[in-house]
């Protein structure tokens, strides 16, 4: 089979439905997530016979149906480096970076709109639409040109210009909103009835963490086999976060791995951290947070449709959730850089920033295999960062 997929469930009440239908939320409220004839899928798949060179190596763990409905630029595979300069530094004996600019729009981004825009299609739809903080609104006017649909993003006023530019050669119609993503979400959800179009919005549809999963798949594969100790994700919408902990189960319920699974980590900035906050009160939903500021514009999440998954990742996998400030996001970034010669994204900084705080703090042992995602380029964020780095 090319595809086990078989329905959709809610991830908070009972609720199931046919894998056909063309869905946001459940009728609660929560969202809705893929899942799959598992033990079918385990007795049919072989690990050691995947193949191709992107995340469509994993097709018979995605939700599309057949190869004709493939949307593809080539996503997924990202190298996983040993980042042995930097592990010195901070005193680790097993770094490693999980480099996601390498993605086709250039962030992990792309993984999530190949599949969300491929599913689209595949259902019927012809006009997508989504909020974005900049890098899902490229990858979602990409991919949507890709497969022939017409996609409009609703971005904050003041994200960096080459978010806006991205889109608009690549067909998107663009509108910039006063405030922040929730401001945007808003304008999709008020336009959608009028105008049509499908709401992409993070996990108000049930397949952009099935793109974002492969991440999970792909660390498991390239560390054959065998999960890390510690996964460091700097948490916007936490899309990833929650995929790759669904990935886990999956791929212990394939025989793929055993029941290992590494703590997670949640990074965000002081300036908004709504899942850092919520995990350190003992809550189980994140309230939203007020004036949301930060310069790693895909952290400037004020309230997320998925906070009780996270929260509950966070908390299964016996990880914890780190605030960084401003100045440590920018510090990142430069150490990275130094370090190991990659660009990364203020995200990418705020997660090392994250995991420089948890060594201090011991949380972190010297031995432990550690993975910090950079979940984008530098490059597009060049005029957030200051005229004089030093």
């Amino acid at each position: 089979m090319f595809s086990y997929f078989d329905h959709l469930a809610c991830s908070a009440c009972d609720a199931t439905y046919a894998p056909t239908t063309l869905l946001n939320l459940c009728t609660c409220g929560a969202p809705v997530l893929a899942r799959y004839q598992l033990d079918d899928a385990a007795e049919a798949l072989d690990r050691t016979t995947l193949k191709g060179n992107t995340l469509w190596r994993y097709h018979a763990m995605l939700p599309v149906q057949s190869p004709a409905g493939i949307v593809s630029l080539g996503e997924g595979m990202t190298p996983l480096l040993r980042a042995e300069r930097l592990g010195r530094s901070l005193g680790l004996s097993h770094l490693y970076i999980k480099d996601e600019s390498l993605n086709p729009t250039g962030s992990f981004k792309a993984r999530g709109l190949a599949l969300a825009i491929a599913r689209a299609a595949e259902l019927g739809v012809t006009r997508v639409a989504v909020p974005s903080a900049g890098n899902a609104g490229g990858a979602t006017a990409a991919y949507a040109a890709r497969a022939g649909l017409e996609s409009y993003v609703f971005m904050p006023r003041d994200v960096p210009r080459a978010f806006v530019v991205e889109c608009q050669i690549n067909g998107a119609h663009v509108e910039l909103v006063d405030g922040l993503i929730t401001d945007a979400g808003r304008r999709v959800a008020a336009g959608r009835e009028e105008y049509g179009w499908f709401d992409l919005s993070t996990l108000k549809e049930p397949y952009r963490v099935e793109g974002k999963k492969t991440m999970g798949y792909e660390l498991a594969e390239q560390f054959d086999w065998e999960l890390p100790n510690v996964i460091l994700y700097p948490t916007g919408g936490g899309t990833g976060l929650i995929g790759m902990w669904k990935s886990f189960d999956e791929m212990e319920a394939l025989g793929w791995i055993d029941s290992h699974r590494p703590r997670m980590v949640s990074i965000q900035a002081e300036g908004c951290a709504p899942i850092v906050r919520a995990f350190h009160s003992g809550a189980t939903k994140a309230e939203p947070w007020e004036n949301a500021t930060t310069m790693a514009a895909g952290l400037r999440v004020p309230s997320a449709v998925g906070d009780a998954l996270m929260l509950r990742a966070l908390r299964d996998s016996e990880g914890t959730a780190v605030a960084v400030s401003e100045e440590e996001i920018l510090w990142g970034v430069k150490a990275i850089g130094q370090s190991e010669g990659l660009f990364v994204c203020p995200e990418g900084g705020a997660a090392l920033a994250g995991l420089r705080r948890l060594v201090e703090q011991g949380w972190i042992d010297r031995e432990e295999r550690v993975v910090l995602f950079n979940t984008g380029s530098g490059l597009k964020y060049l005029d957030t960062f200051p005229s004089t780095l030093g």
